[in-house]
């Protein structure tokens, strides 16, 4: 699939499902502690005394449910960043007091070094693998030295097709089961540094179709030369 082609056809499958997606997902993480966890982990590390300056960004926010969520955990300086207007739209109604913006992961209208923090709270599950390299660069683009990184993922080596989804048909949407070890090792081609990974076993509401999930805290070296060097 071309690059013009998968953003297209993602952007249109979640603006057809904006208003239902959110609907249906609001209080998901009330249910998944070990996703709560991983959340507070990365708050209290862009919160932190010493952390890198600047705003944290959630790339990938949908309709703004986590976003407002690290809002609540004391994130004060917190925005949203989705390729559909139809979520983007849906985020700013839900929660006027953030800001949402539309935008590309592969190309992300904010200056280099200018965040402290990026969550993308399973964002790239709809980016082919020939991709990832491009965005975990452009994620380290915009973080500050210093600046921290949760990602979350579906676990395993395959693509699956919808043709419906939340209630509506007629979607072209690829999702896309990861591997952590190439996760990791292409994070480290970025120039990242992964300090802690968690691979949980589906709950009831995902064994049926879901499997395992992971979630990755890694951070752009509070100095170029530490740890993996960034990417030419």
């Amino acid at each position: 699939m071309s690059e013009a082609t998968y953003l297209h056809s993602t952007r249109t499958a979640y603006d057809t499902v904006a208003a239902d997606y959110a609907r249906i997902l609001t209080s998901e993480l009330d249910t998944k502690p070990l996703d709560r966890a991983m959340l507070g982990a990365f708050a209290e590390l862009v919160g932190a005394d010493g952390a890198a300056a600047g705003p944290v960004a959630e790339l990938g926010c949908g309709p703004g449910r986590v976003t407002a969520h690290l809002h609540r955990l004391g994130v004060a300086d917190v925005f949203g960043v989705d390729l559909s207007p139809g979520m983007v739209e849906v985020a700013r109604r839900a929660h006027p007091e953030l800001r949402f913006e539309v935008g590309s992961m592969l190309e992300l209208d904010l200056p280099e070094r200018s965040l402290r923090g990026v969550l993308s709270w399973y964002s790239i599950v709809h980016t082919p693998r020939e991709l990832l390299p491009r965005v975990f660069a452009e994620f380290h683009r915009v973080l500050a030295p210093g600046g921290h990184l949760l990602l979350a993922f579906k676990v395993g080596d395959r693509l699956r097709h919808l043709t419906s989804a939340y209630g509506h048909d007629g979607l072209a949407l690829d999702v896309y089961w990861t591997d952590p070890d190439l996760v990791a090792e292409t994070l480290a081609g970025a120039g990242f540094t992964v300090d802690a990974r968690l691979v949980r076993e589906p709950d009831d509401s995902e064994r049926a179709t879901q499997g395992r999930q992971a979630f990755f805290l890694a951070r752009r070296p509070a100095e170029e030369g530490a740890g993996s060097p960034a990417p030419e």
